[in-house]
């Protein structure tokens, strides 16, 4: 079979398929919490890279990713690589689950009678995955970004002679929900989700189709080999990461509550684009994106393998479908 022939035919789906919700969430919070755990000190140096702007004159406190990582390291040790991290990993498994959850049931549910998902019903289904997330992406994201970039506002502050209090991020969310009631925490709603639908139209296709490529396990499950999701999850996730790059830099920017002195506020997605544009360049939306495609990458890599092996269903004492 050509290429081309290769790149119109529908996936596959296993007959007979059965949806089992329960071994879906557990597997994707296990593979979150795992994840999260690996690579968070990289998703705070893209944090800091992401909200920090280019002053008049060209000055800036990161050079470079590895400027970032050695800084604060050197500032705030091992553990203030971490900062943020509790409420990411408290967050991490309803969100991931989620993720993983919905775009299995619709795929589920998008499945023609003869066993068929058609790649714009691939696309659908990821896009609505990534809608539902936001409702605990949202909260989580902004939560996560005061803690990482708290050291970096900090250190500017100090710069200028100034201090800033530390806000633990339950005293954070308390505050935003008395201010604003629970909307509070829904700050940049509309970029992150600008952001995770555009991600998950791209990422889970994208992984289906390069997983469905590889060999099948022996085992009647039809399933790919362990190394090939692996592989998979880590091209498809870096691909799908630095494409939505720009939307994540201005959900960053918009999130980010306390700036450092002389940095511009933002009243939306628009003026965060323009004022963006027009100060920094377009280069602007693709900082942090390396770290970004390295912090992605193994996220969903780690994910897809835990979810394919089927943990959750050798805790349960289930058998895999």
């Amino acid at each position: 079979m050509s290429g081309s022939e290769t790149n119109k035919t529908p996936l596959q789906q296993p007959e007979h398929q059965q949806f089992a919700l329960l071994p879906k969430i557990i597997n994707g919070g296990i593979a979150g919490i795992i994840g999260v755990t690996c690579v968070f000190p990289l998703d705070l140096v893209k944090t800091r890279l992401q909200n920090q702007q280019v002053g008049p004159n060209g000055e800036r406190m990161y050079n470079s990713m590895f400027d970032c990582f050695r800084k604060t390291y050197k500032a705030e040790g091992y553990f203030g690589m971490y900062r943020g991290s509790g409420v990411n990993i408290l967050l991490i498994t309803p969100e991931k689950a989620i993720k993983l959850t919905a775009n299995d049931f619709f795929r589920h549910k998008l499945t023609t009678k003869d066993g068929k998902l058609p790649l714009t019903s691939q696309m659908v289904a990821g896009g609505l995955a990534g809608a539902f997330q936001i409702i605990v992406t949202t909260p989580m994201e902004l939560l996560k970004i005061q803690m990482q970039d708290a050291g970096r506002v900090a250190a500017a502050a100090k710069l200028a002679g100034k201090t800033v209090e530390k806000v633990s991020a339950t005293q954070l969310a308390s505050q935003l929900i008395r201010d604003k009631g629970i909307f509070g925490l829904y700050k940049g709603i509309g970029a992150t989700g600008l952001r995770d639908v555009t991600f998950s139209v791209i990422y889970f296709p994208l992984f289906a189709t390069l997983n469905d490529l590889g060999p099948r396990r022996n085992d009647g499950s039809g399933e790919a080999v362990f190394w090939c999701s692996f592989l998979a999850g880590l091209a498809a996730g870096s691909t799908a990461a630095l494409a939505v790059n720009p939307f994540d830099v201005v959900k960053t920017r918009l999130q980010a509550i306390k700036k450092a002195d002389g940095e511009k506020e933002f009243k939306g997605i628009s003026d965060c684009i323009t004022k963006t544009l027009k100060h920094e360049g377009p280069t602007a939306f693709f900082k942090g994106g390396l770290c970004r495609m390295i912090v992605i990458a193994p996220l969903f890599g780690i994910a897809q393998t835990v979810y394919f092996l089927g943990v959750a269903e050798g805790l349960l004492g289930l058998q895999k479908k």
